[in-house]
């Protein structure tokens, strides 16, 4: 045995100790919530923020631009006729329509209203989201590569179709900390769908920190007794008990760290010291019993409902309170290929509420300066029918080329619209906005370039938006 242990040290571990100091960072960003950029390097925030913190209110399975936001009367005229050729211009389709001998223009079946000073064309599936028509930045040029679920989700969490890379909310807690010891930086929820929609699956890789330190890894929230998994103490286990136990493993891992100055047992320790301060934390985060009936009433029907959309966005609302920097919430069963009109009732029934009230609450209570709140999903969808198509029924296949989503709150200009569609809502016509653009721009709000803020990892440095990614100059205000 070498007598000197520091000689046996991997690469790695030598690299990490003398260059990036890594883990005594993620340290001192928890002891000192106010040393913000702790880990993306000096001179972070890059300017002046306009926000803190994001609450991504994310439609995993793609809602229907056409059916939303998107509105094209003209349509009306061409139902059951064949989307021009000139206007796929040979554009892939997915392979549930590809063997498709038509593809029948499904104009919508639902209405839409002006609302507002801006004047803004919105659904009637949307009647709360319409209230805050001057409040919204709605993005109807968004575009991804992508064109099925799992690679769309992916691209849309973490800049790249290939799995492995960090989520936005772990680039944010990379880039500027946590501002709360006894909370994650990033926190995650999924809610229950009540209607009978495709939930496509959510896997917990979209919300990894990939090559970043797993404390920047999202947590988590399930409703129950227990928000995190194995965060109670076991029966027969007192808080002072699981104290002396972590002073103890600490007291270990301390041996190891002096020795071979992994950062990854720097981590480790800040994990479970995280964990413990969470036990008192997240259970009084958690109970809504305190909250008035006046907030149910105003998030809707189903906001006493443990795991529902609505009872997130309160959850949410809590959490930016306490400040969490980055909320993500997952609401699924918006892949709608068939029946879309019954299935996107239910979808707006269980999101349209919630999310208003949620902005209206934070609105109310100051915190919306300081919040940047975002409503999408990974991509769009078709104009022509995915099956049978008739008077009052359709479904609609993926659509990578455009779609829509809305911002507001920190720095966003509300009232305004980004971008165009052609007649079809099927291409881009004006102001396209890629998702690296979109992550650039919302990056921008937190006061980060991200052409700066960049991790170097076998051998090539990465940012969220990869090579590219521009600031939608429009979105701000």
């Amino acid at each position: 045995m070498n007598p000197n242990p520091l000689l046996d040290i991997t690469r790695r571990q030598f690299l990490g100790r003398v260059s990036t100091g890594i883990g005594a960072a993620a340290l001192a960003s928890l002891l000192n919530p106010k040393l913000l950029a702790a880990q993306g390097g000096a001179g972070i925030p890059h300017f002046a923020p306009k926000a803190k913190r994001v609450i991504w209110l994310t439609q995993a399975g793609a809602p229907s631009q056409l059916d939303l936001f998107d509105y094209k009367p003209g349509l009306r005229e061409m139902f059951d006729k064949d989307l021009p050729n000139s206007v796929r211009n040979g554009q892939r389709v997915t392979g549930m329509t590809s063997g498709q001998a038509r593809f029948p223009i499904a104009p919508s079946v639902f209405s839409f209203k002006q609302y507002g000073q801006s004047g803004r064309w919105l659904s009637e599936l949307l009647p709360h989201t319409a209230r805050l028509a001057d409040e919204l930045c709605i993005i109807r040029s968004t575009h991804t590569e992508a064109i099925n679920h799992d690679p769309g989700m992916t691209m849309l969490q973490t800049g790249s179709q290939v799995a492995g890379r960090p989520s936005f909310g772990s680039w944010m807690s990379y880039g500027l900390g946590s501002e709360n010891a006894d909370l994650p930086a990033f926190v995650v929820m999924i809610s229950r769908p009540s209607g009978a929609g495709n939930a496509q699956p959510l896997h917990e890789r979209m919300w990894s920190s990939g090559f970043l330190s797993p404390r920047h890894q999202g947590v988590r929230f399930s409703p129950g007794k227990d928000p995190v998994l194995f965060l109670s103490n076991p029966p027969g286990i007192t808080p002072e008990r699981r104290r002396a136990m972590l002073n103890e493993l600490a007291g270990l891992n301390k041996i190891k760290l002096d020795e071979y100055q992994d950062p990854e047992i720097r981590a480790r320790m800040d994990q479970y010291e995280m964990a413990f301060r969470m036990q008192t934390s997240v259970p009084e985060l958690a109970d809504l019993s305190k909250e008035p009936a006046s907030v149910f009433e105003h998030y809707g029907p189903e906001s006493r409902k443990p795991g529902t959309y609505a009872a997130n966005c309160i959850l949410a609302r809590r959490l930016a309170e306490r400040g969490v920097r980055f909320i993500q919430l997952y609401h699924r069963g918006w892949d709608q290929h068939g029946d879309l009109p019954r299935d996107i009732r239910t979808q707006c029934y269980d999101t349209d509420q919630p999310s208003a009230a949620l902005i209206e609450d934070l609105k109310q209570r100051g915190l919306l300066e300081d919040t940047v709140v975002i409503w999408g999903g990974e991509f769009g969808r078709s104009v022509y029918s995915q099956g049978q198509l008739t008077a009052t029924n359709y479904g609609r296949d993926h659509h990578p080329r455009c779609f829509s989503l809305w911002l507001t709150g920190g720095g966003v200009k509300g009232g305004t619209i980004i971008g165009e569609t052609d007649d079809f809502s099927y291409n881009v016509i004006t102001d396209p906005v890629h998702i690296h653009d979109l992550n650039a721009t919302v990056l921008h709000l937190l006061g980060l370039d991200h052409t700066r803020l960049t991790v170097r990892h076998q051998g090539r440095d990465y940012r969220l938006t990869d090579v590219a990614g521009n600031v939608v100059k429009g979105v701000l205000v």
